[in-house]
């Protein structure tokens, strides 16, 4: 084999799966066709569930100094304020929950930052690299890469919406096309409005027109309904657009698309030893801001998998992630088609932020909270205070509990990291809902593997799933 993993697109989903790998020491390449970075905002939000991943991943200080909170939306009406209000109900970090909203950032932040962590790892993106072909037999994935045969163990396709890798698998991309449902979007600079608020001109909801601050740069993102005829927005549609609705002046446009209203998903994630992740196996509304955080955790769950090569595993990566697409893909349209209605979009909350969404009922859950989220906690270790979130960051099982013994899960897994807690503060109890007494696996990345009082039961489980 040539490397264990080739990942095909350098995204936000791509990029999160090989700085994954990276960190496990699993060998692999990333490559893109693109001959440079992607340089547009696109999606712009990261969810707390999102941010949780990449505190794991190293990069949260750099993702939260380049983005912002909760930005107020300012809605006008030529030089008239018709309202304001919060994006979400303001909350604070707790000690289970330390993120407690969506987070404002480019997407060209996002995987700059990813891809600094990468480079600090030892990897890097072989951009203006072409996917040509590739075939598979039962021992790996034979890829041509600009004329040039690469064999890999397994292959993942995080090359977006229009993916080479899930139409050479044929797998079908089911859903609807809104033609009716287009947008304008770009990137602008632009003099005449404050960075503090994300502004808004609803009126009509047809013509309605929006202009979101992106933190860490002196840029907009521009929002437009389009009609069904629309094409690629020029500097000059734009510039237009924004004199005749909001009277302000454009003085540059970095990056243009006009989005397509489709709502798909595949009906497989994984074909033989080729997976897909990301806008590759689903794309939907941006309402919400579930996409690009979508795809990174469908790169976090497989990462570790990837890494086993269990089939018991690798087979999961589908079982677990599919009725995640299917959830995506209902929530966004419906926010979607609400916003359209109404001109504006709605508060976001615990329905968008993702910690909800678990894999109860899969084949790697056991019995009562076994699938879902592993919250944060405040303990004590060996007599110093610490966070579960810094106990849990890595890429391997970790067992702990309160007042209960670790020493049987220690001897019959060395390589898992094993905990005895103390809780003082009672959150560990108030986050997992367990007796004292109860020992918590939590699965590499941050969900629940199972419970029990019983070592012996923790240990069966890890003899199953990590062997």
């Amino acid at each position: 084999m040539d490397t264990t993993v080739l990942i095909i697109g350098a995204g936000p989903t791509g990029l999160t799966l090989a700085v994954d790998l990276a960190r496990r020491g699993v060998d692999f390449r990333i490559v893109d066709r693109a001959p440079r970075p992607f340089g547009g905002s696109r999606g712009k939000g990261l969810q707390p569930r999102t941010l949780e991943v990449l505190d794991d991943l190293g990069v949260i200080d750099g993702i939260l100094a380049s983005g912002r909170m909760n930005p107020m939306f300012l809605a006008h009406r030529g030089d008239e304020v018709i309202g304001t209000w919060p994006m979400y109900e303001h909350r604070e970090p707790t000690s289970t929950v330390p993120y407690p909203g969506s987070l404002i950032i480019a997407q060209f932040r996002v995987e700059a930052i990813l891809r600094a962590r990468l480079e600090e790892l030892g990897g890097k993106v072989e951009q203006g690299v072409a996917l040509e072909d590739f075939t598979q037999d039962e021992d790996g994935v034979t890829a041509v890469l600009d004329g040039l045969p690469v064999r890999a163990r397994y292959l993942v396709g995080a090359d977006g919406g229009r993916s080479f890798v899930r139409k050479k698998l044929g797998v079908e991309f089911a859903g609807e096309t809104w033609e009716d449902q287009r947008m304008l979007l770009a990137d602008v600079r632009l003099d005449g409005l404050d960075r503090e608020h994300w502004h808004i001109w609803p009126e009509p909801a047809a013509e309605r027109v929006a202009l979101c601050p992106l933190p860490g740069t002196d840029l907009f993102q521009f929002q437009a309904p389009a009609g069904a005829d629309a094409t690629e927005p020029t500097f000059e549609d734009i510039r237009s657009l924004l004199a005749e609705r909001a009277g302000l002046v454009v003085h540059e446009v970095t990056w243009t698309s006009l989005y397509r209203a489709n709502v798909r998903m595949v009906d497989r994630y994984r074909v033989g030893r080729v997976f897909l992740a990301g806008d590759a196996a689903h794309v939907h509304s941006p309402a919400g801001g579930l996409g690009m955080n979508t795809g990174i955790q469908d790169a976090y769950n497989l990462g570790w998998k990837l890494a086993a090569g269990t089939e018991v595993l690798l087979d999961s990566y589908e079982a677990e992630r599919l009725p995640i697409a299917a959830w995506l893909l209902g929530t966004s349209s419906r926010l979607h088609k609400a916003m359209a209605t109404d001109g504006v979009p709605g508060k976001r909350g615990d329905e968008t932020f993702q910690l909800h969404l678990n894999y109860r009922g899969g084949p790697l859950a056991t019995a009562g909270r076994s699938g879902d989220r592993a919250p944060d906690a405040t303990c004590v270790v060996d007599g110093e205070p610490t966070r579960l979130f810094d106990l849990m960051r890595g890429p391997g099982f970790v067992v702990f509990g309160v007042d209960v013994s670790v020493a049987d899960v220690r001897a019959a897994h060395p390589e898992v990291a094993a905990y005895r807690l103390a809780d003082p503060d009672g959150s560990f109890a108030q986050g997992y809902d367990v007796a004292p007494g109860t020992l918590v696996l939590v699965r590499p990345d941050g969900y629940i593997a199972t419970t029990s009082a019983d070592p012996a039961e923790i240990v069966a489980y890890l003899d199953r799933i990590a062997r």
